[in-house]
C-alpha cells in the first residue's frame, strides 16, 4: 500500500514539473522571439560560400538569386523590402554601344524637326480651306449649329451623357449663372463586347440604363415624382416643360450634323465597329432607347466633346477674352474653333441664328492627312495602323492620342528585344552593378501582347529623373519585365519621350494652324488667344504643354512673339458642363410640338401604367403611400406578389385599428 502510494506521489511531482518545464519553455521562447524581432540577439551563426542570397524584388515575398560575395549572415532579416535596385553608380558607360546605337536609330524616327513643323501647318490649313468648302474631305469641318458661346451667367440644371471612349459618363450640371457649376457623375466602364456589338440597340440600351441608374440615385425626388404624374396623370403643363430634363449628349466621333440635336454617324473610331450605327441619327438612338425605359428625359443637343471643351472654357474663364478653341488629346485628339459662317462655303441644312456671323466648326483633324502628304510614318506607325479596327484612317489620330501611344512604345520595343545584338532587358550589355541578378520578361507581360503596354508608362518614363531610373524600373517590374538594368531602363524612357515629344508638336501643329486661322495673332485688340483643353495627356504627361509651345516658337506665321500670346488652359469637365450649355441653348429653340413627341415617347396615358418595368410599378405605389421618407431603392420587393401581400397587411390593420377605435 505504501509502495503504491509513493508511486503515485512520484508521478504526480513528475507531472507538476513537467508542466512547470512546459510553461517555463513557452516564456523563454516567447522571450527569445521579442528579443530576435526586437534586433537585441546578435548574429551567431555565420556560413561562409562562394555565394550569397539577395532579394531581386521589391516585394514582401521576394524572389531570392545568386551572386558572388564572401559570405552570407543568416541572422539578417530576408524578408524586409530592400531598396528597390541597388544605389551605387553604374561602372558602365549609360549605354552599352549596341543598344545605344539601336537606340538612337529608332528615336531619330520619330523626330520632327522645324522644317517638318512649318511643312505641317501648311498643309494642315490647305486641307481645313478644303474641308469649309465640300464635304467628303480628311478634314471634315462639319458645322455645329452652335452660334455663340457663354460667357459665365447662365443658369439652371441640367443633364449631360458623355461617349468618348473606353468610359460612359452620366452627369447633372447646376450652372450658378457665376461662372462656377456644380457637377454630380457617375462613370461606367463600356463593355468590350459592346464596342464592337452586332447591332447599334445593344450598345444605346446600354447607355439608356445607366442614365435611368443615374437619376434614380441621384435624382430620385424629381425622377419619382415624374412616376407619379404618369401614373395620375395630374399637373400637363409643369410635366410638359419643368420636369422634363435637357440633356446634352457628347458624342465624340465623327458626325453628320443636321441640327443642334441631329447628326448621322460618319464613321467609328477609338475601338469602336458597329456598323449598324453608321449612317444613323445618334442623337434618335439614344432617345428611342430612353423612351423604351419611360424616363423624363430629352435629348436636346448633339454635342462634340471638343465643342463641350471650347463652351466650358467660355463659361468658367474670366476677364474679356473669350476662347477660340477646344481641343482634346486624352483617348483621342480633336478640336472645334469658331468660324465665321462666311468662310463655311459648303451648304449648312437646317435652321440656326444667322446673327452672329459666326458658328462652331468641328474639324475631326483626327483624320488630318490620312493622304500621308506630309505625315512621316515609322515602321511602327504603319504596323500600329494595319493592326488597327480601321486601317488608313485617323492616321494624325494614331500618332497623337493616348490609346495609340504606349502600343507605339510597345511595338518599337519589342523589335529591340527581337534584336539579339541589342540586348535590350538581357544581361549581356547590363552594368557591372547589374550583373548580380537576371534579367528576364515573364510570359505574362503585356509588352509580349498587342495593346498590352498601358501609355502611362509613358508618364511615369517623363517624370523620372532619379540617377539610378528607381521608379521607371520599378514600373517595369510590375510589367513582369524583371530586373531590368539602368541601361535598359534608359533605352526605354528614351523611345517614350521620342514617341511623346512627336505627339507634342503634331498637337502644336494643330493648334497653331487654328491661330493662324483665327487672323487674331496680328490684331492689336486680341492681347490674348484663348484655347481649351482637356485630356489625360494634356493634363498628365509631363512637359506636353511645354513642348506644345516650344513647337508653336518655331512656326514662322507665329514665332516666339505669336506662341506668347497664346495662352493654352485646362478646361475641367468640359464634356459635361460643355454639353449641358448646349442643351441649354438648344431648349430656347425648342418649338412647342416638340413636346408632343416627349409625352408620345413618355407614354403619359394614365392606363399605360401597367407597360412599365415592375421596379417602376412599385416607385409608384409608395409614392401614392404616405410612408416614403424611410424608403430606398434597395428595398423593393422582388415580385408584384409581394406588394399585394403589402397591401392587404396595410388594409388589414388599418381595418383592426377602426375597429378598436369604434364608438
Amino acid at each position: 500500500m505504501d509502495r503504491s502510494m509513493k508511486k503515485q506521489r512520484r508521478s504526480t511531482t513528475s507531472a507538476v514539473f513537467g508542466s512547470l518545464w512546459s510553461v517555463v519553455a513557452l516564456v523563454l521562447f516567447v522571450t527569445l522571439a521579442q528579443l530576435v524581432r526586437d534586433a537585441k540577439l546578435q548574429p551567431i551563426i555565420h556560413l561562409h560560400s562562394p555565394f550569397s542570397l539577395r532579394s531581386s524584388r521589391s516585394s514582401f515575398f521576394t524572389n531570392l538569386r545568386l551572386w558572388s560575395s564572401t559570405s552570407l549572415d543568416v541572422a539578417s532579416p530576408v524578408c524586409l523590402n530592400p531598396e528597390p535596385f541597388p544605389t551605387i553608380h553604374p561602372t558602365s558607360a549609360p549605354l552599352t554601344m549596341a543598344l545605344a546605337t539601336e537606340t538612337n536609330q529608332v528615336v531619330s524616327q520619330f523626330e520632327l524637326t522645324s522644317a517638318d513643323v512649318n511643312s505641317h501647318v501648311k498643309e494642315f490649313l490647305r486641307q481645313m480651306g478644303e474641308g469649309l468648302e465640300k464635304d467628303g474631305t480628311s478634314v471634315s469641318q462639319i458645322p455645329t449649329y452652335v452660334t455663340g458661346v457663354p460667357n459665365g451667367t447662365e443658369k439652371g440644371l441640367y443633364l449631360a451623357v458623355d461617349l468618348g471612349g473606353t468610359n460612359f459618363r452620366v452627369c447633372s450640371i447646376m450652372l450658378n449663372g457665376d461662372t462656377t457649376f456644380n457637377l454630380t457623375y457617375n462613370k461606367v466602364a463600356i463593355p468590350k463586347q459592346l464596342m464592337v456589338a452586332k447591332t447599334s440597340s445593344e450598345l444605346f440600351s446600354f447607355l439608356a440604363k445607366q442614365i435611368e441608374e443615374f437619376l434614380k440615385e441621384h435624382h430620385f425626388d424629381h425622377f419619382s415624382s415624374h412616376l407619379h404624374r404618369r401614373a395620375t396623370g395630374t399637373s400637363p403643363e409643369g410635366f410638359r416643360d419643368e420636369h422634363i430634363f435637357r440633356l446634352g449628349f457628347t458624342f465624340s466621333f465623327p458626325v453628320r450634323q443636321l441640327g443642334i440635336n441631329k447628326g448621322e454617324l460618319i464613321r467609328w473610331t477609338k475601338g469602336f465597329d458597329i456598323p449598324d450605327a453608321v449612317g444613323k441619327d445618334v442623337c434618335a438612338l439614344l432617345q428611342t432607347e430612353i423612351d423604351k425605359l419611360h424616363l423624363p428625359v430629352r435629348v436636346a443637343a448633339l454635342v462634340n466633346d471638343t465643342v463641350g471643351t471650347l463652351m466650358a472654357r467660355s463659361y468658367t474663364s474670366t476677364g474679356k477674352h473669350r476662347s477660340i478653341l477646344g481641343a482634346i488629346f486624352g483617348t483621342g485628339t480633336n478640336g472645334a474653333y469658331i468660324e465665321k459662317t462666311a468662310n463655311i462655303k459648303k451648304p449648312i441644312q437646317g435652321d440656326y441664328d444667322t446673327s452672329t456671323g459666326e458658328m462652331v466648326v468641328n474639324t475631326e483633324w483626327g483624320s488630318f492627312d490620312n493622304q500621308l502628304n506630309v505625315l512621316h510614318s515609322t515602321p511602327w506607325d504603319v504596323a500600329l495602323d494595319a493592326q488597327s479596327v480601321n486601317p488608313g484612317l485617323q492616321r494624325f489620330e494614331k500618332r497623337v492620342s493616348g490609346m495609340f501611344l504606349g502600343e507605339l512604345v510597345r511595338l518599337a520595343v519589342v523589335d529591340m528585344i527581337k534584336n539579339e545584338a541589342t540586348g535590350l532587358f538581357k544581361d549581356v550589355n547590363s552594368s557591372f552593378n547589374d550583373r548580380a541578378t537576371t534579367t528576364n520578361i515573364g510570359p505574362q507581360s503585356g509588352i509580349m501582347k498587342p495593346w498590352g503596354l498601358d501609355s502611362a508608362v509613358m508618364s511615369v518614363a517623363a517624370a523620372d529623373n532619379t540617377p539610378e531610373l528607381s521608379t521607371l524600373r520599378q514600373e517595369l517590374e510590375k510589367l513582369h519585365i524583371y530586373t531590368p538594368s539602368l541601361e535598359d531602363a534608359q533605352a526605354f524612357k528614351s523611345i517614350c519621350n521620342a514617341v511623346g515629344r512627336r505627339a507634342a508638336r503634331l498637337s502644336a501643329v494643330a493648334i497653331g494652324a487654328i491661330a493662324i486661322q483665327s487672323g487674331k495673332l496680328d490684331d492689336p485688340d486680341e492681347p490674348v488667344i484663348d484655347i481649351g483643353v482637356d485630356g489625360s495627356l494634356v493634363e498628365h504627361y509631363p512637359f506636353f504643354r511645354d513642348m506644345i509651345y516650344e513647337a508653336l516658337r518655331e512656326i514662322d506665321s507665329i514665332g516666339p512673339k505669336g506662341a506668347d500670346k497664346i495662352r493654352i488652359g485646362i478646361a475641367k469637365d468640359g464634356s459635361g458642363v460643355g454639353a449641358a450649355l448646349i442643351a441649354l441653348v438648344a431648349s430656347t429653340m425648342e418649338k412647342p410640338d416638340d413636346y408632343e413627341n416627349i409625352i408620345k415617347g413618355l407614354g403619359r396615358n394614365p392606363s399605360s401604367i401597367f407597360s412599365i418595368s415592375m421596379s417602376q410599378q412599385y416607385f409608384l405605389l409608395m409614392l401614392a403611400s404616405a410612408t416614403t421618407n424611410n424608403f430606398t431603392v434597395n428595398d423593393a420587393p422582388a415580385t408584384t406578389t409581394a406588394l399585394v401581400a403589402a397591401g392587404i397587411i396595410g388594409a388589414v390593420a388599418i381595418g383592426v385599428t377602426w375597429w378598436n377605435r369604434r364608438p
